[in-house]
């Protein structure tokens, strides 16, 4: 039987959730990888090697392996009129905000008072421990 390795292009289909069961992404076709390139994540990378067509397996990433620990030092307040939102802020919600060194970064809206928002600019997944079912869907060619 035919067993992925390092060099091959896979297709993979994946599902990863949250402790609670939650999924929070899925895909939503098989995604094609070449292993040993550096482009998923390396826990990934040493599950798939050595699986056959058909065969799954779970992975485990603890919070500091996926996203890193939630940050606190990344949730800060805004006054709400420099946030220039198209619509009214609601907790839950994404928004862009301008940084100091020029650049823009997505928040999310922890907050709403009458003249502040408090955003968070964690990753949403970070302090997270996550789990992921991989799938390997076919061995498409050896490079």
């Amino acid at each position: 039987m035919e067993r992925a390795a390092q060099g091959d292009v896979v297709l993979v289909e994946y599902t990863g959730t949250l402790d609670d069961g939650t999924v929070f992404d899925h895909s939503e076709e098989p995604q094609e990888v070449t292993l040993g390139e550096g482009t998923i994540n390396p826990a990934f990378e040493e599950t798939l090697i050595g699986m056959a067509p058909g065969e799954t397996k779970t992975v485990f990433l603890p919070a500091k392996k996926a996203y890193g620990p939630h940050k606190m030092r990344l949730v800060f307040r805004i006054r709400r009129k420099k946030l220039n939102l198209p619509e009214e802020p609601v907790p839950g919600g994404i928004a862009r905000v301008s940084l100091e060194n020029g650049k823009s970064s997505l928040v999310t809206i922890k907050e709403v008072s009458e003249r502040w928002v408090v955003v968070d600019a964690n990753h949403p997944l970070a302090g997270k421990d996550l789990t992921f079912s991989l799938t390997l869907m076919e061995i498409r060619r050896r490079a």
